[in-house]
């Protein structure tokens, strides 16, 4: 048997739930608790089991972001178990998990600096290494449902990007993905056979390019160009009196007390009820809009 942790690239979002869940199971698990360092202030760090990087790949429009979550590879020619002088990091046989006993850690680092995942992290508190355990006090604790004995990353993930299970067994689920999406390791070139495995993201068919396209003769290119060349010869048509009100009109208007809105400005309209506009108006520096002294006059 060789557990280990499968992780969908194309479907992770990055979200650091898994991170904040493994923390938080950790902390009251067998490796707890773990350390936090200023928790509260402005730079909080700590003991995480599981960090994730952020990748930009491609370019625009093609790009896209690519969340990697890290933790313990559990490789099977784990470096940090051969360089351990005591003994403390170890690989067990019954199903491949490396775990560390903190009894006989010094906390020498020598694990940490042959981890090309940086996935050893020092508890200076307590002066051992502490590392992902898959939960291994979780998956074979029978007094959980079989469904909840998976790590707490797996549980937690909103968008299912996560998959636990046996990579020796090649009906297992994990061996169906690995297999059907082409999962690969992270940096195999190194040697060290990392069990747990990454799907690649999907590739998707390229965004079109759309060219912009060039402007009529005539110079108004565009729906709304046109729309806005029509307005203006609306209004210009408005200001020569050309399909305007007609003269009749306008004076029936102002008559009974009604103030008329042209492009050039406001038609004066003297009435002992609106409290009159001045006929300066039309040309003052405002474009010919009365100021909001004289409009609450009117209303009044």
């Amino acid at each position: 048997m060789k557990l280990g942790l499968v992780i969908d690239l194309d479907t992770c979002v990055g979200c650091h739930a898994c991170a904040v869940a493994c923390k938080q199971w950790n902390t009251s698990g067998t490796t707890g608790p773990l350390t936090d360092t200023d928790p509260y202030g402005d730079n909080p760090s700590g003991v995480w089991f599981n960090r994730i990087r952020h990748y930009e790949v491609d370019d625009y429009p093609n790009s896209k972001t690519v969340n990697a979550p890290m933790s313990c590879m559990h490789c099977d020619d784990a470096a940090c178990v051969t360089v351990c002088p005591t003994g403390a990091s170890y690989k067990r046989k019954e199903d491949g998990i490396v775990l560390v006993d903190q009894s006989k850690c010094m906390g020498c680092n020598l694990c940490a600096w042959a981890c090309p995942y940086g996935a050893r992290e020092l508890d200076e508190d307590q002066g051992v290494m502490k590392k992902c355990t898959l939960c291994v006090d979780r998956i074979y604790d029978e007094a959980l449902p079989v469904e909840d004995r998976q790590p707490a990353c797996v549980l937690t993930c909103p968008t299912h990007a996560r998959f636990f299970g046996d990579l020796d067994d090649p009906d297992s689920e994990v061996s169906t993905l690995v297999r059907e999406r082409g999962g690969e390791s992270m940096m195999p070139e190194l040697g060290y056979a990392p069990v747990n495995k990454y799907l690649p993201p999907r590739n998707r068919t390229p965004a079109p390019v759309v060219e912009k396209a060039a402007p009529p003769e005539g110079g108004t290119g565009g729906l709304l160009a046109r729309w806005m060349h029509k307005q203006k010869e609306a209004f210009d048509k408005l200001g020569s009196g050309a399909g305007g009100p007609s003269s009749a009109a306008r004076g029936a208007s102002a008559s009974a007390g009604h103030v008329t809105m042209r492009p050039g400005g406001v038609s004066g309209v003297t009435d002992s009820g609106t409290g009159g506009f001045d006929s300066g108006l039309a040309g003052g520096s405002d474009g010919g809009r009365p100021d909001a002294r004289t409009r609450d006059g009117a209303a009044s």
